[in-house]
């Protein structure tokens, strides 16, 4: 039986400004780094806890998913950070030089205010900010 998501893994090029990005960028908790000699891989930790699987598929066959399904036949999409403070988060990140897909937050599933960073100011991958609505937690 499956019982949580264990992690997400995501490859970089620089792993010490990778780290550096979600510790004081996206404020995490850094776990610490460990050599896993068997794969030949360094790892760095970033705990999350209470975590979903989003699977998203076009609807009508149209959009952003619609596009990205063209070019790969499916695969991890984008990561998405919970924010208490959605603009503020933004002003932030585009003041370290961050580029967002949009100009402004937009209205995501269950109502979130979400908004993407676009993947060339995080190693390639995709990552959405989002913050619950006060009427859905």
């Amino acid at each position: 039986m499956i019982v949580a998501l264990d992690h997400i893994a995501i490859a970089v090029p620089d792993l010490e400004r990778a780290i550096k990005r979600f510790m004081e960028d996206f404020g995490l908790q850094f776990e610490g780094t460990e050599e896993v000699e068997s794969a030949k891989t360094a790892t760095a930790f970033f705990p999350l806890p209470a975590t979903s699987i989003e699977l998203v598929h076009p609807l009508r066959g149209e959009g952003p998913i619609a596009k990205y399904l063209e070019k790969k036949p499916g695969g991890i999409h984008h990561l998405c950070f919970r924010s208490d403070d959605i603009e503020a988060d933004v002003a932030r990140l585009k003041a370290k030089g961050y580029t967002f897909l949009s100009e402004s937050p937009t209205l995501g599933a269950h109502d979130c205010k979400v908004i993407f960073i676009h993947p060339k100011s995080c190693d390639g991958v995709l990552i959405e900010l989002s913050q619950p609505t006060a009427d859905h937690h």
